[in-house]
């Protein structure tokens, strides 16, 4: 898995397709090579202090790690926005909102997910 690390895939990413889980936000954007799968977390100070962001940050790389081979695409980069409730939520309940958010994003629809 490569990770975004430049403010300008960040941005990029957030203009294309979102779609909400009730633990993140997944923003997917196509690129024009087709290049390999990245990802980039964000986590705003609004979520917490340091050791809060960090265990959301950690529990959503865990998370793409576990389940990302199953719908990301080539020449593809994904954002996930951590929220609070990514403290909260069930770790198995993630993975299967992250399934249904990745569904969502390369159906082209946008909004919440229905496990919500």
């Amino acid at each position: 898995m490569e990770r975004l690390r430049q403010r300008a895939d960040f941005l990029a990413a957030a203009s294309g397709t979102k779609t909400s889980a009730a633990a993140f936000l997944l923003q997917a954007r196509k690129r024009a090579d087709d290049g390999p799968v990245r990802f980039g977390f964000t986590v705003s100070k609004k979520v917490g202090n340091a050791v809060e962001r960090n265990r959301v940050r950690r529990r959503l790389r865990e998370m793409v790690r576990l389940a990302a081979g199953n719908r990301t695409r080539t020449g593809h980069d994904y954002v996930l926005v951590g929220r609070r409730a990514a403290l909260k939520v069930p770790f198995e309940r993630m993975t299967k909102d992250f399934d249904v958010a990745l569904r969502r994003v390369h159906a082209g629809r946008n909004g919440k997910t229905e496990s919500r």
